[in-house]
């Protein structure tokens, strides 16, 4: 069974559900209804026929036309019609005419039947000795075309609630539809960096309005202990940049000073591991800056294709130079909206994150393709991979893996990668290229 997830799968299936109960219900009633008028015709008629046949020894054709008669002349009994036939079928008497031989007991008779005056009726066919029979037929209708008016009754009572309810119905999905979408888009303005962004609130008050209330609180709660965990780690590295980067120029004075080749390698070494932390800094600031939000307003069209492509050639030298290949296979046309300055240094991440984590001879392939909504950039090479169990740790700030502990770098590459992703409301996914790993980031087409 289909689970309801929807708001619209839930209206549409308690419309239907609705919708099949009052159609039920009216038939229902339709048809209890005829059935007690046919019930209550059926024993009208059963009381005038006997009373028109008499006893079993007083049933001359004779007697059973003058009794059929004075029943036709009396008031309560004037709209009965009555048809006498012997045992040829021949008409003995009666005021009516029937163009087809009924069947003996209760039967329905209908304007097919031609019976003059009578759109719809009962009619009682019984044997009255010597031969004859003795119908009788009423009408189950108290005046012509009744049955269609009470279908129109029944229609326009039950569709004059079924409006009631579908307007309602709608009127609360309009309702919930906006509460929904206006708590939707502040929650992706949230994820587009816009932390200020709160979910509107009805002056009128009530239970949405509560709701809302409740949402911004959490959001202003969220947002404080955010801004202090980033205040914290930005204070740290603009507070630490300063004072790293006088360290560095001042081991760069003492390597012009130094007398000896240990004393000069030392120094050198000191200062590759200060250009490393100037580094992690600079990816802190850099990945806080792009969570922010507030590149999104350089965002313009760009063609993800010709952009892999220009990197690509770009980097191909640097590439050579460390014993890889680089190879491109990209579709067409890729269009996409986004920062062109922020795709390009993600592009050369992933190709120095690759050179750095394989060894020489490594095949090293960028592929784009697109497929519907969707743009697809992928970067696969043939070197050790990461296991499965230690993807998501590689995607962490600081992830660093336990083959890459003593390799350079600072754990920040992958998470610079997949801030960038999340900017522009894109995924990421790291795979096994069998041998290797395939880095798979999708960015829906502008």
């Amino acid at each position: 069974m289909t689970r309801l997830r929807s708001l619209r799968a839930l209206t549409l299936a308690f419309l239907i559900a609705f919708l099949v109960a009052t159609l039920g219900t009216g038939f229902a009633i339709y048809t209890a209804t005829q059935r007690t008028i046919e019930r209550l015709v059926d024993r009208r008629i059963l009381v005038v026929s006997d009373a028109a046949a008499g006893i079993s020894g007083d049933r001359s054709p004779e007697e059973l036309v003058r009794r059929i008669n004075a029943a036709t002349r009396e008031r309560d009994t004037g709209d009965i019609g009555f048809l006498l036939l012997d045992a040829t079928g021949r008409r003995l008497g009666g005021n009516i005419a029937l163009p087809r031989r009924l069947p003996v007991g209760f039967s329905t008779v209908a304007l097919k039947d031609q019976i003059a005056g009578l759109s719809a009726g009962r009619a009682l066919v019984r044997d009255v000795g010597h031969g004859m029979t003795l119908v009788t037929i009423a009408e189950t209708e108290p005046f012509d075309d009744y049955n269609a008016a009470r279908v129109r009754i029944y229609l326009i009572g039950f569709g004059s609630i079924l409006l009631v309810v579908i307007g309602g119905l709608l009127f609360f999905v309009i309702t919930i539809g906006r509460r929904i979408g206006e708590t939707r888009r502040t929650v992706d303005a949230i994820i587009d960096g816009d932390m200020s962004r709160r979910v509107p609130v009805d002056r009128s008050g009530g239970e949405f309005a509560h709701q809302a209330m409740a949402f911004n609180r959490m959001l202003d709660r969220i947002s404080e202990l955010m801004a202090g965990i980033s205040n914290v780690s930005n204070d740290i590295a603009h507070d630490l940049r300063t004072p790293l980067a006088r360290l560095r120029s001042q081991l760069a004075l003492a390597l012009r000073r130094a007398q000896t080749d240990s004393q000069r390698d030392d120094l050198e070494t000191a200062i590759a591991m200060s250009d490393e932390l100037l580094e992690m800094f600079a990816a802190m600031l850099r990945i806080a800056e792009i969570e922010g939000g507030d590149r999104r307003a350089a965002f313009a069209t760009l063609d993800l294709a010709a952009l892999a492509e220009e990197i690509a050639t770009m980097m191909q030298p640097v590439v050579a130079d460390g014993g890889r290949t680089l190879t491109l296979e990209t579709s067409p046309v890729a269009e996409i909206v986004g920062d062109r300055q922020l795709l390009g240094q993600m592009l050369v991440n992933l190709i120095e994150n690759a050179l750095r984590h394989t060894p020489p001879g490594t095949r090293i392939e960028i592929g784009v393709t697109t497929t519907g909504k969707t743009a697809t950039l992928t970067v696969t090479d043939t070197g050790p991979g990461i296991p499965p169990d230690q993807r998501k740790l590689a995607l962490r700030r600081f992830g660093r893996l336990d083959a890459s502990r003593h390799d350079e770098g600072h754990g920040l590459g992958l998470p610079l990668i997949q801030a960038i992703v999340r900017l522009h409301r894109g995924t990421i996914a790291l795979e096994d290229a069998a041998p290797g790993l395939r880095v798979v980031i999708a960015l829906p087409k502008g």
